[in-house]
């Protein structure tokens, strides 16, 4: 049975931008100020529109700024320039990176990805040590590194895939069941994520009494950047919510990045998003560290946070907590989540990988590259990067919302990364192979790009060679 047509199939990289303006309730007269260079069509090897997403979640992130800079200042909105190479490069940023002159290095471990069940496939993530040891206490397997892909796929065999699904998630560990576009279509979680991946609710009015001296403390002067004295703390890993700090910090904001001593990390990620960021480190199940959280949090004009929902509100950090501590009028929240806020998964733990293989993106990826594959994998982690650049401007149409009620009140922005695919899915595929067939090879387009589009920092971890700024302003 033909599937209907999507209602986004005719989207340009345009449209899409005046699409989150209006959700967004952004100023029109900003539209003014986009520029969108590059050719609309196939911008990488896959049946999915990733270029026109790169590039109209990024030009998203970067006119916001633009538009908020020229309201905190009184100023024509400054140009918002966002070719569309640059965009793809930048959804690629963790794999293009040179660290001392030596290349990103490979981020997947030993027995991550695809493996087959009684009755399909599921796709299992190892970034993390807990989540490889989770899975393999789930299958009865050792964890003394001696496991190989081949005993992982001997042991996933002798389950059903949603069987192997729920006990992997039960167990502390993260792999999901390979699902076609219509097993996912008829889940309650899929029939309750939004059409559009950004949504933006007021939770308080914040300090009425202090409203004049924090108007003046938010709107501060010119600057060299369009965000400029916007002071963010951010509670982050892995890479969407990361890449959302690092767009407000490459647009001037002042973005510290908390991690956690008690938790594992993955440095080569880290590297990359930690670009322009400040960072420090503390343990939040201690009355201590979540102590200090909130202090800094206080005097924060944003907070961004990409753990599992929930888990920070258990620990005395939920949105209202911070508001209600809030020295600067109120605070703008930016949840990032798998699934989104509601939902039966709501407060499921996932990555770009794994939702793309239960959402039935994989599999319709195969079926247009038409090789005989149960799933295929897109060519970069277009749903973490989009949900990190979405996140970006609705913080900054949150922050503009609050500049307009006189500098008070606090604002709750959620974006996710299966919001993010039913967006992307929305924009329609290409016919059969075009898409792989007439998208370049990244790493050669990369390679005749404009140097200029690159910039190279004496950082903490070395000489690191990286995407520059993205807007002009």
């Amino acid at each position: 049975m033909a599937r209907p047509k999507s209602p986004r199939a005719g989207y340009t990289a345009e449209d899409i931008v005046r699409e989150a303006w209006n959700q967004l309730g952004l100023p029109p007269e900003a539209l003014n100020a986009l520029s969108l260079p590059g050719d609309q069509g196939p911008a990488v090897p896959s049946s999915f529109k990733i270029g026109l997403l790169a590039q109209g979640a990024i030009a998203t992130s970067a006119l916001a700024a633009a538009s908020l800079y020229a309201v905190r200042n009184q100023r024509p909105v400054p140009t918002a320039t966002v070719p569309l190479q640059h965009a793809v490069a930048e959804f690629r940023s963790e794999r293009l990176y040179q660290l001392d002159g030596d290349p990103a290095p490979n981020l997947w471990g030993p027995i991550g990805g695809l493996h087959p069940t009684r009755d399909g496939y599921v796709r299992i993530h190892d970034g993390f040590p807990n989540h490889r040891d989770g899975i393999l206490r789930v299958l009865g397997l050792p964890q003394d590194g001696s496991v190989t892909r081949a005993d992982v796929s001997g042991a996933t065999r002798a389950w059903g895939k949603i069987g192997l699904e729920a006990a992997a998630l039960e167990n502390g560990a993260c792999a999901y069941a390979l699902r076609s576009y219509e097993e996912w279509d008829a889940l309650p979680q899929a029939q309750a994520i939004g059409s559009f991946p950004i949504s933006i609710r007021k939770i308080s009015d914040g300090n009425i009494a202090a409203q004049q001296s924090v108007a003046a403390a938010t709107l501060p002067g010119d600057g060299d950047r369009c965000l400029r004295g916007l002071r963010v703390l951010e509670l982050s890993r892995v890479l969407a919510a990361p890449v959302a700090g690092r767009t407000l910090a490459a647009h001037g904001a002042d973005v510290l990045w908390v991690t956690s001593p008690a938790l594992p990390a993955l440095p080569a990620l880290d590297v990359d998003t930690s670009r322009g960021k400040r960072t420090i480190q503390l343990d939040l199940d201690g009355e201590e560290g979540k102590e200090t959280v909130l202090e800094l949090a206080s005097t924060c004009d944003v907070f961004i946070q990409g753990y599992r929902p929930g888990s920070l509100a258990d620990r005395g950090l939920s949105p209202e907590a911070l508001a209600a501590r809030s020295t600067t009028g109120g605070i703008v929240v930016g949840n990032l989540s798998a699934f989104g806020p509601v939902g039966p998964w709501a407060r499921r733990r996932g990555f770009d990988s794994l939702v793309q293989t239960c959402s039935g993106m994989n599999v319709s990826e195969a079926e247009h590259y038409g090789a005989g594959e149960p799933a295929r994998p897109t060519p970069c982690q277009a749903l973490d990067h989009a949900a990190g650049y979405f996140l970006a401007a609705g913080i900054c149409a949150a922050l503009d919302r609050k500049a307009a009620d006189g500098g008070t009140g606090s604002y709750v922005v959620d974006v996710s990364l299966a919001g993010v695919m039913k967006y992307l899915r929305s924009l329609g595929q290409y016919e059969g192979r075009q898409g792989f067939e007439d998208g370049p090879d990244l790493q050669a387009a990369v390679d005749m790009m404009d140097p200029g589009l690159f910039e190279t920092r004496r950082t903490g971890f070395g000489e690191l060679r990286g995407g520059a700024a993205l807007c002009g302003c």
